[in-house]
C-alpha cells in the first residue's frame, strides 16, 4: 500500500468530516439540536396541585349551578 495515498485519502476524508461538523455546529446554533427546544422552555399546560383541582371543581359547580337557576327561570 502506497502511504502517500493513503495520507492524502485520509485527508481528503478530514476536509469532508471538518466540513460536516461545521454544518452540524450551525444547526445546533439556530435550535435544531437533537436535544430539542432550549432549556428552561416549557410547552402546553401547567400540572396542577390537587388543591388547585379541588378549588377549579368547586368554582365550575358554582359556576354550572347558577347557569342551571338562570335557565330555569327563562324557561
Amino acid at each position: 500500500m502506497d502511504i502517500y495515498k493513503a495520507i492524502r485519502e485520509l485527508h481528503t476524508e478530514k476536509v469532508k468530516l471538518d466540513r460536516i461538523i461545521v454544518a452540524l455546529e450551525e444547526l445546533e446554533k439556530r435550535g435544531y439540536g437533537a436535544a430539542g427546544p432550549t432549556v428552561g422552555t416549557r410547552r402546553g399546560r401547567k400540572s396542577m396541585k390537587a388543591e388547585e383541582r379541588e378549588q377549579v371543581a368547586i368554582r365550575m359547580k358554582q359556576y354550572w349551578a347558577r347557569r342551571r337557576s338562570k335557565q330555569e327561570g327563562v324557561d
